[in-house]
């Protein structure tokens, strides 16, 4: 090879990287205002919701001395007198410029009560104490004189905390900063949790039973009777969840369209309660969720060759073989697909079980709503929805280990 072919040669390159850095410049540029959008109306909004499950400043910012003063209090035993007289100043402060109601309504998340002995210490605390400030609050409400009262106070300290995240998994610190088990009469959230995603489960079962032999059928289906059927599979699309969830209210209750069939059929004597428990939990969602079951499936066993399973049998293995070796090895991207899109969208389900379940059968987006909406214990929210997001995001790590995403796009 001659110099000036060389040179030649490295140009072109040169050239052609030239060429390949402007295209992907471009089509930057091009998604540059669709990223911008997600970025401020979908992540950020997302982010600083999340973040709320870890900042913790309510306490520090009403009660900034005592909050300084219990930074080196190691927890066994009551704080030094300095930490009382600055508890003291910080509640004359506090209540002077109308900023308690926020640190005692955020320390009565911790210990039960506090709200109540914030105000009435407010009220009570003379503007000057003579004597000892440990026996003044003490003789105020002996609720001073217990650690877990100051262990909470510490606790709630921040700008970081794991209180919320703890909780949410129905752990909490101890005066002296362990994580211990909550009482047994206030463990919940795990309970929440397990029910969630054993109702996701149950439905993704059931819509994989019910959508695999229809999926089946419809890629059997060729011209017009093809077309009807899928868009009877995407008909319920256009009708509203809330709508589709209430007609299944009308359905189920007791004087309900069931109910009446089966008691004129003579099937039972008495009307069924089939309305506000588990069953209308899984009969409604896997009436929403099916039709996510069954378009990936038959994505997938429309582009299977029907030649596969034929050329099985010619081969002399009977049906249910050439089925199982042939046909169902091929259908797994479509399982894949269906099962993480159905399991996903029944972790977050909240609509249809607060409408037809009863008190045993709200799953976890309930109580994320609870927390947001009714006591805005917006930390409280964002624990929970952070550990649904963990859970979904493992979900789909073990998506990806097991099938791969790449099948997923096939299907």
């Amino acid at each position: 090879m001659t110099a000036g072919s060389a040179l030649y040669d490295r140009g072109l390159a040169r050239g052609l990287a030239r060429a390949e850095r402007a295209t992907k410049l471009r089509a930057f540029a091009l998604t540059l205002p669709l990223l911008a959008f997600l970025l401020v109306t979908f992540v950020g909004p997302i982010a600083a919701l999340l973040a709320k499950s870890v900042v913790d400043t309510d306490v520090a910012r009403v009660l900034p001395r005592v909050t300084a003063a219990l930074r080196g209090w190691d927890g066994r035993a009551l704080p030094p007198d300095s930490a009382w007289n600055a508890l003291a100043d910080d509640i004359r402060d506090a209540r002077a410029e109308g900023t308690l109601a926020s640190a005692a309504t955020r320390l009565n998340y911790d210990v039960t009560g506090y709200r109540s002995l914030m105000f009435s210490t407010a009220r009570r605390l003379p503007d000057r104490i003579e004597g000892n400030a440990r026996e003044t609050f003490v003789a105020i409400d002996p609720m001073w004189g217990q650690l877990e009262t100051w262990g909470a106070l510490r606790r709630a300290g921040g700008p970081v905390t794991d209180f919320f995240l703890l909780a949410a998994l129905d752990l909490k610190r101890d005066a002296g900063g362990r994580v211990v088990p909550e009482n047994e009469d206030e463990v919940v959230f795990r309970m929440i949790l397990g029910r969630t995603l054993w109702i996701a489960a149950v439905v993704t079962l059931a819509c994989l039973l019910l959508g695999y032999p229809t999926a089946w059928y419809l890629s059997r289906q060729r011209g017009r009777k093809a077309a009807v059927l899928l868009f009877l599979v995407l008909l319920p699309f256009w009708t509203s969840l809330l709508v589709r969830t209430v007609a299944w209210v009308v359905l189920l209750q007791r004087e309900g369209v069931v109910n009446d069939a089966l008691l004129t059929t003579g099937l039972v004597t008495q009307p069924l309660k089939m309305i506000f428990n588990r069953f209308a939990v899984y009969v409604a969602m896997v009436h929403v969720l099916l039709p996510f079951m069954i378009l990936p499936l038959y994505s997938v066993m429309k582009a299977i060759p029907a030649t596969y399973v034929r050329a099985a049998a010619s081969l002399g293995a009977p049906p249910f073989v050439a089925w199982l070796r042939v046909y169902f090895p091929q259908t797994l991207p479509g399982i894949g697909a269906g099962a993480l899109m159905v399991f996903i969208q029944a972790l977050g389900y909240y609509v249809t079980p607060a409408l037809v379940g009863g008190a045993d059968d709200q799953m976890i987006s309930y109580f994320i709503a609870f927390y947001a909406s009714r006591t805005i214990n917006w930390g409280m929210a964002a624990a929970l929805a952070l550990i649904l997001l963990i859970a979904t995001m493992a979900l789909y790590a073990v998506y990806q280990r097991l099938v791969g995403i790449d099948r997923m796009r096939l299907a």
